[in-house]
């Protein structure tokens, strides 16, 4: 197992520190493709929700459907251009799926709440508020959990373990069950 994890570690290029100047730049890029996806979401969901009238009820799906849109969006450019990350696509986006569901039920829930107490004309104000509550949460997500190799790593790694302890189980049944058939 230790020699398996020196390979991995020998294919993959020591992952050099960004300086400040690079972390300020990233977090630019991160807040201004996160503010592309605001506006994405904000149109969308004030669309939905305000003026078509068709989700005038259901703040809730109109904030959702916005936020699937803009999660899209923001994942696509911001693992491609902010983070330059080039792990496991499937991985990340699982990550971002979990992360979106923790965050998204309590805004969609809490928005839907405070849209009702302050009326649907201040629809946009609570969808600006759960999209600054998102930004900051998700820049911490993604620099630290999404787009960081390390840690995808070490995922992708606890399920290759899992997956030979099941492979290894399942042969030891085959074993059994052929040699009781002897």
């Amino acid at each position: 197992m230790e020699e398996s994890t020196k390979e991995l570690n020998a294919e993959q290029p020591a992952e050099q520190k960004p300086d400040k100047k690079q972390q300020f730049l990233q977090f630019l890029k991160f807040t201004a493709f996160s503010a592309s996806a605001g506006v994405i979401q904000l149109l969308t969901t004030t669309t939905l929700h305000q003026w078509t009238g068709w989700l005038i009820n259901y703040y809730y799906i109109a904030y959702v459907i916005g936020l699937t849109l803009s999660v899209i969006w923001n994942f696509t450019f911001n693992r491609k251009f902010t983070f330059k990350a080039a792990n496991n696509v499937p991985l990340a986006m699982a990550l971002v799926i979990i992360y979106n569901l923790i965050i998204v039920v309590p805004l969609a829930v809490g928005g839907d709440k405070l849209v009702e107490l302050w009326g649907d004309d201040l629809g946009i104000v609570v969808t600006i508020i759960s999209l600054l509550i998102n930004f900051i949460t998700e820049f911490f997500w993604d620099k630290f959990i999404v787009f960081n190799q390390k840690v995808t790593d070490k995922i992708l790694r606890l399920f290759k373990k899992k997956s030979v302890k099941k492979d290894k189980t399942a042969n030891n049944a085959e074993t059994e069950t052929a040699a009781e058939a002897e």
